[in-house]
């Protein structure tokens, strides 16, 4: 119900989930002029789409499974979504040792070389063989490992690129609320009641939609039972992924990709300057995605897939950190091995009445093509335009001259020479422009007030309550950053106290 007196909102388009395909979609279709509402149950970002292992690749491993399409597909973005988000995203050159027994070097050679062209790449560099023996990035593997290749992928900012299209929908016009649920959608005529539940309140109201678009991610089914009450007949596959940081294995900026003995890969990843990430697993998942944590078994098994390669081993006592995130991979196939099992994508558009979209699969390199096609499948019914212009505009903080972080970073720190070196490339690399919106008029980090340790100021918790939606301790160091990995216990007590005050100075303005 509708709270007494408050007029029921109309919009053109309701959007279900605010991981990366729910973003990308509101971030299109409020850029045609639709009037957007989008949803999340938890935090943006909340689940999945923070759980990546934060690249922007094509997926070298898919083109044994001859997802040809797909490849060509994500390669081809990579250079679009570097050119709109140079902070968040950049390049990054993996090291694939060669062992024999696992694949033959001719088969690498000749993915590379389809890895290399089928998706137009122009700037980012070739891949080549290596002599490990006297080639730097050999130095921490084991010794017998002689030859190996190296190519090009990219490194994403995965959470923050939610976020950041996020504050693109309400820059242009739309409204995004985290921590609603979608309880209720009721099919009308001509449109749709959506009740709305506020997760800290349960307060309910309800507003009224042109059309729907399920972005659920691996809550696509239950949503359509249970809220939409339509039938889900598509082939959903949940698929839990975790990763693994552990102090740094190595001191160069390359990362390495490792075959496994069991067909799949691992990488191993410079992470927040000071330690290695390492993922990712592939389990089939029953329950609540929101309650995935890696099991002991699944971080043995990267501490071993990790260990057959480097000289210094690491045991399940040297990880600091782990994440999981739980997938929902469409299948057409009777294929058993989830590995197998195709990271495209399926929109189905229920057209029988008021719209509803419902989007199945997907990766975040495709986020942005997926979400055009999904806004091209609706946009007709609702008298929109037929566009593609998100690849042409920068998302928030993406506006550097030409690109190109480097000069932008040394201007920042000449103009604000009392900065650290360390706390400057961060804050470049997480808010880019931005960053002269968070640091505001400050001549010192004594204008920036409280220090909560590491480089984490008050100045950057009220711009990430201000401007990025965060509310608590959690959303600000593990989802906007990944600060709560420099900040010890009593830090992160400090930290989520200054949220709790700022919830209570909300509840009694």
């Amino acid at each position: 119900m509708s709270r007494a007196g408050q007029q029921t909102q109309t919009y053109d388009l309701v959007v279900v989930g605010g991981g990366i395909n729910g973003a990308g979609i509101a971030r299109d279709a409020a850029g045609r002029g639709l009037n957007v509402l989008l949803c999340e149950q938890g935090d943006l970002a909340n689940y999945t789409s923070s759980a990546s292992t934060k690249l922007v690749h094509g997926g070298l491993r898919y083109l044994e499974y001859y997802e040809f399409r797909l490849v060509q597909k994500a390669l081809a973005e990579r250079e679009v979504l570097m050119g709109i988000a140079p902070h968040i995203i950049w390049p990054l050159r993996f090291v694939m040792p060669h062992v024999k027994a696992l694949r033959p070097a001719w088969m690498i050679r000749l993915g590379l070389f389809l890895y290399d062209h089928l998706g137009g790449r122009k700037k980012l560099p070739g891949s080549k063989g290596i002599n490990l023996q006297n080639h730097y990035a050999g130095q921490p593997l084991d010794d017998s490992l002689r030859k190996g290749f190296i190519y090009s992928d990219c490194w994403v900012q995965d959470s923050r690129l939610v976020v950041l299209n996020c504050m693109d929908v309400e820059a242009r016009g739309g409204k995004v609320m985290p921590r609603t649920r979608v309880t209720d959608a009721t099919r009308n005529a001509d449109d749709w009641s959506v009740e709305l539940t506020d997760t800290f309140s349960g307060e309910t109201r309800t507003v009224q939609t042109r059309s729907v678009v399920n972005a659920a991610g691996p809550w696509v089914g239950k949503f359509l039972g249970e809220a939409m009450h339509q039938s889900d007949n598509k082939d959903v596959h949940l698929v839990k992924g975790s990763h693994i940081v552990v102090p740094a294995m190595f001191d160069h900026e390359d990362s390495y990709l490792f075959q496994n003995n069991d067909g799949r890969v691992i990488f191993a990843i410079p992470y927040e300057q000071k330690f290695t990430l390492i993922g990712t697993t592939d389990v089939a998942y029953e329950g609540n995605p929101a309650e995935a944590q890696a099991s002991d078994d699944e971080i043995q098994y990267l501490c071993d897939a990790v260990n057959r390669y480097f000289k210094q081993p690491i045991a399940p006592s040297d990880v600091v950190w782990t994440y999981s995130g739980v997938r929902a991979l469409y299948d057409e196939s009777d294929e058993d091995n989830v590995s197998a099992v195709s990271r495209d994508y399926s929109l189905d558009l229920d057209d029988k009445g008021a719209p509803l979209l419902s989007v199945f699969g997907g990766k975040i390199t495709t986020y942005r093509t997926l979400a055009r096609q999904a806004v091209d499948r609706i946009a007709p019914l609702l008298n929109a335009p037929i566009s593609d212009w998100t690849g042409d505009t920068a998302l928030p903080g993406g506006d550097i001259p030409g690109g190109d972080f480097e000069s932008y970073l040394a201007a920042l720190q000449a103009s604000r020479p009392w900065l650290p070196t360390d706390m400057a490339w961060r804050l470049v690399r997480n808010y880019g422009t931005r960053t002269e919106t968070l640091l505001g008029n400050a001549a010192s980090l004594a204008d920036l007030g409280a220090h909560f340790g590491a480089d984490l100021y008050e100045a950057e918790l009220k711009y990430l309550a201000e401007h990025e939606w965060a509310m608590s301790a959690d959303d600000a160091i593990w989802r906007r950053s990944k600060l709560g990995l420099m900040l010890d216990p009593a830090a992160r007590d400090e930290v989520a106290d200054w949220f709790a005050g700022q919830t209570q100075k909300r509840a009694t303005a």
